[in-house]
């Protein structure tokens, strides 16, 4: 088969498309015909050396919706043909409250789906909702699933409060706005961006603020009426920073990522005596992603997709990636079954 294969670390343009040997499933696994992936910025961190543990050489990709194309022992032949989408963790372990020593990401060290197949545990799939293209399923897992937890089970959002989602434009943070209107938030955000912002409004958020404006705490707290009862942030640094103030009493601020750094100016005060609670989150368990599959299935929802290239192309996307110009995923259309491949 044909994947894109990482053999050395520094930029986009190391990855080669490369024919590599065919998977082949073991007891209770299966093998996926591949015909969409979606980047995430897990991939730029490894290919920055920003990510442990690093391996090469190694096929990433973390996201990926395609069809059961074989099964191996003790799996039900009845998968063969499904159309499926990919949960991205592996070896959760049994507690829901944090993952296991074992758990790891697919797309290094285990071969990811930047690639035409992969083979992967059958529990790590979830019947594709039907209403969704493969390249609006591919853009689901990862992002949604950091998403649904850092809402639905740290967050514990409930319809009619008020949600801050930090940083909109990238994928965690746009399924976070969409999802969290689907369950009745009232949904602000804040961006670098006037047009992102605009995009996000018109997903259905009440409004935003634009965060390179030093005063957007005080302006989001007036915008909002009151302050954010629940904040969603992936900044980490003087957005964190900020989220302590502006927070409702007895408010939750839940993180998933410090991409702007520390918080060495983080109010512990103020923090205490508005009774918040902070809370770290990671991507999520298999039980998290069943119910997230199952939400946009019986809703209708749709992952917003912001541009498609060819599985060949993966240089050219992640080079887009990188620019941070985009709202909602970006996205790689494998080719069909029997079609030619170019090469990088």
């Amino acid at each position: 088969m044909n994947a894109i294969v990482l053999r050395e670390l520094g930029s986009p343009d190391h990855f080669r498309m490369e024919v590599v040997p065919d998977p082949q499933p073991g007891p209770g696994e299966v093998v996926v015909d591949l015909r969409a992936a979606a980047l995430n910025h897990r991939d730029l961190f490894i290919l920055q050396r920003l990510y442990p543990g690093i391996q090469l050489p190694a096929i990433l990709g973390s996201d990926g919706a395609g069809v059961v194309s074989a099964v191996g022992e003790g799996v039900e032949e009845a998968w063969l043909g499904q159309e499926v989408l990919l949960e991205p963790g592996l070896d959760w372990g049994p507690e829901e409250a944090r993952q296991s020593p074992a758990y790891r990401i697919l797309g290094m060290p285990d071969d990811g789906t930047f690639a035409e197949r992969i083979r992967l545990p059958v529990a790590n799939l979830q019947p594709k909702p039907a209403h969704l293209t493969f390249e609006e399923a591919a853009a689901l897992p990862l992002a949604g699933l950091t998403a649904y937890r850092a809402l639905v089970t740290r967050g514990e959002v409930r319809a009619g409060e008020t949600v801050l989602v930090t940083g909109i434009g990238g994928g965690v943070a746009v399924l976070a706005l969409q999802i969290a209107i689907h369950l009745g938030a009232r949904v602000f955000v804040t961006s670098g961006s006037d047009a992102k912002i605009e995009r996000a409004v018109a997903l259905g958020a009440l409004g935003g603020v634009n965060y390179h404006d030093p005063n957007w705490g005080k302006r989001l707290v007036e915008m909002s009426g009151g302050g954010p009862d629940l904040v969603i942030d992936s900044a980490g640094g003087t957005s964190l920073e900020t989220a302590v103030r502006i927070a409702r009493m007895a408010g939750r601020i839940v993180f998933y990522g410090a991409t702007t750094g520390l918080a060495p100016n983080l109010d512990l005060y103020r923090s205490f005596f508005k009774q918040l609670t902070l809370k770290g989150s990671t991507m999520g368990s298999p039980r998290e992603f069943a119910s997230l599959v199952a939400l946009y299935a019986a809703s209708g929802l749709v992952p917003p997709v912001d541009r498609v290239f060819p599985l060949a192309e993966a240089a050219a996307a992640h080079h887009y990636l990188a620019t941070a110009g985009q709202f909602g995923k970006v996205v790689l259309r494998h080719p069909e079954p029997g079609a030619p491949s170019s090469s990088n």
